[in-house]
């Protein structure tokens, strides 16, 4: 059984964040030839041109855990209608210098969960923008607009009975899509 190594994102650094506590409850739900490293994106300089020919430290062991990766799973918050600063900036990092996308042809998955109604709807939205011009084949369904609310996770920090079918399948929709491009970039290779 061949093994897969995740890359998780989250787009948020606050201690208590939601999407934190989502991503580590998501990855529980996945199959046992799956397994996830979160990145830490907190770290990183503000991007900046003038420094793409000498790279800090933080982004070379950004871009080093991204091309270690099979996939990509992005969790994340919206803020004020978009994607945060801190998820900006290590796409940014991670793309640049200009043909060196460490982004492109992982095969990625998108959800986030916010307190308002519409969840991460926006922000997911102008992610799989970003992602689609960086030439990482975005999972479009099933979509998850998670909204935080009492009872989403269980005392052990896992999905809550609520939502938990819903989200076995969207983590089983995402195996199978990272499964699925994997095969595919590698048979593109082998040609």
């Amino acid at each position: 059984m061949q093994h897969y190594q995740i890359a998780v994102v989250v787009g948020s650094l606050r201690k208590e964040s939601f999407n934190h506590q989502l991503a580590a409850a998501l990855v529980r739900l996945a199959p046992s030839n799956f397994s996830f490293k979160m990145l830490q994106i907190g770290d990183l300089p503000l991007y900046n041109q003038d420094d793409d020919a000498h790279q800090a430290e933080q982004v070379i062991r950004l871009k080093q855990d991204i091309a270690a990766s099979q996939g990509l799973l992005f969790v994340t918050p919206e803020y004020n209608r978009s994607i945060p600063g801190v998820l900006k900036n290590a796409i940014d990092h991670a793309s640049r210098p200009y043909g060196h996308n460490a982004w492109a042809g992982k095969p990625a998955g998108v959800l986030g969960m916010s307190v308002g109604a519409i969840g991460t709807a926006l922000a997911q939205q102008h992610l799989r923008n970003i992602l689609a011009y960086l030439d990482a084949p975005t999972m479009g369904q099933p979509e998850a607009f998670l909204q935080a609310k009492e009872g989403f996770f269980d005392a052990d920090g896992n999905i809550g009975a609520g939502s938990k079918e819903f989200l076995q399948g969207w983590m089983d929709q995402f195996v199978v899509w990272v499964q699925k491009q994997s095969h595919t970039i590698a048979s593109m290779a082998a040609k």
